[in-house]
């Protein structure tokens, strides 16, 4: 690997961030929904990786089987993830988190939404993307390493994409409402989605490790999985789900795994 291309790399994805952000910013200040960027969350990295892809390409570094495998694994998660949040948000209006964050605002709208939104979520998608953008520019080839990624990811992906099939199936049979999701999936582990995020981007990860220098970007997945299981994702939603469920949300913690998937246990 060349360093001086990657670098260039950096710099110009770091640039298209920001403009994906601003751009985010308009639209949500213009229409006063600002969940939208979680619409844009799983787009951003697609942007991530067709900016790395093309310059590159550009700047004859990398090979072009390992660009192209990360650029369609990157492209099929942040597509399909794009637009299951953008069907399941459609016609709901403004998301209650970020309702609740614009009510602490006492000053001008613009640097709140900066500091509090848009900063923090495109410099985590920057840091996040880094196994994308380093794999871009590996120069070793298709290795067993580069299979053992692939099947990483398509674990992940499986994961994420019936699990979120699942609930919104659940979810939209009249007979279920007011239930708990507690079948297929969501039987072995309460957050198959947030599970099979992770997991994407630890296959990732492997695709940027055929070189030595991408056991750099595995503040990556790291980051994701924390984010996941701690902060925005899992944490949060156990919280609220523990005060509107009580006793029974209570039975299925005791029964599911709460990350990694497992037989439930018996009651």
């Amino acid at each position: 690997m060349t360093l001086a291309p990657l670098l260039v790399n950096l710099g110009v994805t770091a640039l298209a961030v920001a403009l994906t952000m601003l751009a985010t910013m308009a639209v949500a200040l213009r229409t006063r929904v600002f969940s939208a960027i979680d619409v844009v969350w799983g787009l951003g990295f697609v942007v991530i990786a067709a900016v790395s892809y093309v310059t590159s390409l550009l700047q004859d570094a990398g090979d072009s089987s390992v660009r192209l495998v990360a650029l369609a694994l990157t492209a099929v998660w942040g597509l399909r993830l794009g637009l299951y949040i953008y069907s399941r948000n459609r016609g709901h209006g403004e998301d209650p988190r970020y309702a609740a964050l614009m009510r602490k605002n006492e000053g001008p709208v613009v640097p709140f939404v900066i500091r509090n939104i848009y900063w923090p979520q495109g410099s985590i998608m920057w840091m996040v993307s880094l196994p994308v953008q380093f794999a871009m520019y590996q120069t070793t080839g298709v290795t067993v390493l580069t299979y053992a990624a692939v099947a990483v990811w398509l674990v992940g992906f499986l994961f994420e994409t019936v699990g979120d099939a699942q609930l919104s199936r659940f979810k939209a049979d009249p007979a279920n409402q007011g239930k708990l999701m507690d079948r297929g999936l969501w039987a072995w582990t309460r957050h198959p989605n947030y599970f099979g995020d992770a997991t994407v981007w630890w296959g990732l990860f492997l695709l940027a490790c055929s070189h030595w220098t991408g056991l750099l970007t595995v503040v990556a997945p790291v980051l994701m999985t924390h984010m996941l299981v701690n902060k925005s994702g899992k944490a949060l939603l156990e919280r609220q789900m523990s005060r509107r469920r009580g006793p029974e949300y209570a039975a299925y913690v005791a029964r599911t795994s709460g990350f990694f998937p497992r037989p439930p246990r018996r009651a």
